[in-house]
């Protein structure tokens, strides 16, 4: 038999056979598109670290949103940006506050063509910036915060989201937040847990786009980068709580964690393609240093290859447009 015996080249040899053969393919509905609204803006406000992201007023968000609808985008995931922080973080649960107010409006123009989301976290309402409330020694108190979610998934329910993204971390929160909502008859609302959120400092530009007054850093609550087993203690935790999607964040620094969690939990398993992997790949691209276009489909193919069944990404219009016009 002439050398070599197996040739898997062929498969490879023209476009078609390689689509045909291609064993992860990328889908419009398996992204979501995060966004960000602000209050008392008049135009969309450039992100300087996030070249193509805006702050949005009400009326470019619903723009965007319906821009997004057309690609075949799944979900739209929105962060608010207030006028007015305090230490409590009051604008997060006011039913007339900026992102409350969005889901409103979003619900009403898009919520019945893609999934309209919130996240549903502290840190863009408090005045310190941190994911909750703080007790008379500057620490994040768990329990306290804990009251401040419940009273948050109330408010961003009624104003029509459909999946609340729990992302400040704390200890317990799925399962209060899932309590509170079952209470007053809305088990209709689906949890997704931020259950492997890294203190990564992937997140900087993200803290251009919601005006972060972060002071400090958030270590004691959020993940160490160098731990790969307490992922999966933290999503069987949210699981065992009544999360019925679980999420890793970051998304590429964190491949491994991704594939752990997809192998231990029949839950799907999102990733946040965060802010820093879309910098850079923008700065390297704006640089000449890549392909701009093929860096984006392979970074988001990567962690769907490593078991993403949906991912957060900044592009996600972009490339569902792409995909959708093949």
């Amino acid at each position: 038999m002439p050398f070599p015996a197996e040739r898997p080249r062929r498969l490879r040899a023209t476009p078609a056979l390689r689509s045909l053969s291609a064993q992860e393919h990328l889908a419009p509905q398996r992204l979501v598109l995060p966004v960000f609204v602000k209050e008392g803006l008049r135009e969309p406000s450039p992100m300087q670290s996030m070249p193509g992201v805006v702050q949005h007023t009400m009326t470019s968000l619903v723009d965007a949103a319906q821009e997004a609808v057309a690609a075949g985008v799944g979900g739209i995931m929105v962060f608010g940006v207030p006028a007015v922080r305090d230490a409590r973080g009051s604008g997060a649960d006011d039913p007339e506050g900026v992102l409350n107010t969005a889901l409103r409006v979003l619900d009403e123009a898009v919520g019945s063509d893609c999934v309209v989301m919130a996240d549903l976290c502290l840190d863009e309402f408090t005045d310190h910036g941190h994911c909750g409330v703080l007790d008379d020694a500057g620490r994040v108190d768990n329990d306290a915060t804990l009251e401040r979610y419940a009273s948050m998934a109330l408010a961003q329910a009624e104003a029509g989201a459909s999946l609340l993204g729990l992302s400040g971390m704390m200890d317990g929160q799925t399962g209060v937040v899932r309590s509170a909502l079952d209470a007053v008859g809305r088990s209709d609302v689906v949890l997704l847990a931020y259950a492997a959120k890294y203190a990564s400092a992937f997140y900087g530009p993200f803290r251009e786009a919601v005006e972060s007054t972060l002071q400090g850093d958030r270590r004691a609550y959020q993940m160490d980068p160098g731990n790969r087993r307490e992922a999966l203690r933290e999503v069987r935790l949210d699981v065992a709580e009544g999360a019925d999607v679980v999420m890793v964040k970051p998304a590429l620094p964190y491949l491994d964690v991704l594939s752990d969690v997809a192998a231990a939990v029949d839950v799907p398993v999102w990733a946040y393609q965060v802010s820093g992997e879309y910098a850079m790949v923008e700065a390297a691209a704006a640089a000449g240093m890549i392909d701009r276009q093929r860096a984006i489909l392979e970074s988001l193919t990567s962690v769907q290859r490593a078991g993403a069944t949906a991912t957060l990404t900044y592009w996600a219009t972009e490339v569902a447009d792409l995909l959708r016009r093949g």
